[in-house]
């Protein structure tokens, strides 16, 4: 007699599993999918978007947070000399001002952006936590949410601005995103999603994908979030740079007067260290940063999943190792601070100031409602694009482009939205790296509560997540910029009307630093190219309508005269 083989342990969990209210809740076999598979994709999932933890807290950390004048600490006229020790001829204590946000950026303002940061971790964890959580339960879709590319950026630099120097507070920029947030969810209600995002010009529509990705490899090229390779230069504003950080220079605007003296704008503020004295190319995270950037660039290439780990892992484990060049946690008071966290490796880290920090005082002012309808624009269009992309790729849409799942879908990002705000971050949305599950086999909800149970588990790793330098995070966002420019192929480029919006957008976003801008500058030279034919056609209706009015004219008194000459032939007769 021969005993037929034993079934694998993968094979009888799939079997069972399929068949208990788990697996007929999420459609398992209907979707011809299985637990393991989904388990696999959401995996994938997961390690392909996991940078997003890394890079969304340190571009929103650049905002500045809830950080203000009153977190600098005060110092003495003599640096050297401790404030508690500041008396004597010629010593005095300096108040901390404004400038105490920008370089030489006061310890303790550093000492909050770094609260901020971990707190901006949690909030991203979280947001994305619950986002997937809704989307895997009641969508039953294999999409996972997160904060998104380009909209934290334009939080960042754009609204709030470097360290609070542009003109709307930190608070007050997620007021709008919670009103945008609630505005989103509502039109998601009504159905109404789908048809504003086509009232866009299909130009700028395609092209704002691209003009952001653009926008996030510049970023990923500077200091601050980047590898430094660009720099600036006083005569053509951008130049080639990475030089090491005792080789550059902070700039401040100034105004010379007439008798010679120099003197800073009213209003001005310090930058930050942008330009390269010497040195060039010199820089020893830049080229650590440049090897991620081939780590990551040959995993994409062969396809190969978790690419953007790959790359941001091995240059932060490099960085972690104290007293070389490219040390993330440099022998100074930040630097030790640092490395004191990083060595918890665990540690459960509870928001301290940017949950529930918002603030509706500003809402009388232009800059708010700006705001509020760029992000509210972003998301109807990157949001719905997306989700519609990865339906189509997962096979789910029927032949009016409509899927299983829609409206809690549409409901699931707006709800995380409202969410992402109330934490303390920027706007959330469907991820395209969702495709990467999407392509493991991935089919229902099982993949998104999988992510999700990853971005829980990362609740517990905030040291290592917070100790992640900007040398790697560079790297990702150059390569999400590449992502990003496959929409290009869309765009009519022998169509004059249709390419110049387009490239207006695109080109506009990185050279302005702002998102809002360059679908501003689009749309308006969309409009402008299209006033002529549209004023054609206006007169051409009303010259039909006109044409139609005279025929009818004509027509009526021709039978007015005819009656007219009935009637007296009736006259006659009966004479």
């Amino acid at each position: 007699m021969v005993t037929p083989p034993k079934l694998a342990i993968s094979t009888r969990l799939n079997a069972y599993i399929a068949n208990t209210r788990v697996g007929k809740r999420f459609k398992l076999a209907e979707r011809n999918t299985t637990f393991t598979t989904e388990l696999r994709a959401g995996t994938a999932t997961f390690l392909t978007m996991a940078y997003i933890l890394a890079v969304n807290a340190s571009i929103l950390t650049e905002s500045g947070g809830t950080c203000s004048v009153s977190d600098c600490t005060r110092l003495c006229s003599d640096p050297t000399v401790a404030v508690a020790n500041c008396t004597g001829a010629g010593l005095r204590v300096i108040q901390p001002d404004d400038s105490c946000k920008f370089p030489p950026v006061n310890q303790g303002y550093l000492a909050c952006l770094e609260r901020t940061r971990k707190d901006l971790i949690v909030a991203t964890v979280a947001s994305s936590l619950i986002g997937c959580l809704i989307m895997g339960t009641f969508a039953n879709l294999p999409l996972a949410l997160a904060p998104g590319m380009g909209t934290n950026a334009y939080f960042a630099y754009t609204v709030v601005g470097y360290h609070g120097s542009g003109k709307v507070p930190y608070s007050t920029a997620l007021a709008a995103i919670f009103i945008e947030g609630l505005i989103f969810l509502f039109i998601s209600a009504v159905g109404l999603r789908a048809r504003l995002a086509k009232l866009v010009p299909k130009p700028v529509r395609i092209s704002s994908s691209a003009g952001i990705g653009l926008f996030l490899a510049f970023i990923g090229l500077q200091n601050n979030q980047g590898i430094g390779l660009i720099a600036y230069s006083s005569s053509t504003l951008v130049t080639l740079g990475a030089c090491p950080r005792s080789s550059r220079a902070s700039l401040a605007p100034v105004v010379a007067a007439a008798n010679g003296t120099v003197t800073l704008i009213p209003g001005g503020t310090v930058s930050d260290d942008i330009m390269c004295s010497s040195d060039r190319m010199l820089s020893p995270t830049f080229w650590l940063g440049v090897v991620g950037f081939f780590i990551i660039a040959y995993c994409l290439v062969k396809n190969i999943k978790g690419a953007m780990i790959y790359g941001i892992v091995f240059v932060t484990v490099v960085s972690w190792f104290r007293n070389t060049l490219v040390t993330a946690f440099p022998d100074t008071v930040s630097g030790n601070s640092a490395y004191q966290y990083f060595k918890k490796i665990v540690d459960v880290h509870a928001i301290e100031s940017t949950a529930g920090t918002l603030s509706f005082s500003g809402m009388g002012k232009g800059n708010f409602w700006e705001a509020l309808f760029t992000f509210l624009y972003v998301d109807i269009l990157d949001t719905t694009g997306t989700l519609y992309s990865m339906a189509r790729f997962a096979g789910f849409t029927d032949d009016n482009g409509d899927f299983e799942g829609q409206y809690f879908a549409f409901m699931s990002d707006a709800a995380s939205i409202v969410v992402g705000s109330l934490l303390g971050t920027s706007p959330v949305t469907t991820f395209i790296e969702s495709s990467t599950g999407i392509r493991e086999g991935g089919r229902t909800g099982l993949t998104a509560l999988t992510v999700a149970g990853y971005f829980f588990m990362a609740f517990f790793f905030t040291p290592l997540l917070a100790s992640i330098p900007a040398w790697a995070v560079g790297p990702p966002l150059i390569l999400v910029g590449v992502l990003m420019m496959k929409c290009v192929v869309d765009i009519e480029w022998d169509d004059m009307k249709q390419a110049i919006p387009a490239f207006v957008t695109m080109l506009l976003m990185p050279l302005t630093y702002s998102i809002a801008y360059g679908l501003i500058g689009g749309i308006g030279t969309y409009i402008v190219l299209q006033m002529w034919d549209w004023g054609q056609e206006l007169l051409g209706k009303l010259g039909i309508r006109r044409r139609l009015k005279s025929d009818s004219s004509i027509s009526e008194g021709a039978n007015g005269d005819n009656n007219g000459t009935n009637g007296d032939a009736k006259r006659h007769e009966v004479v």
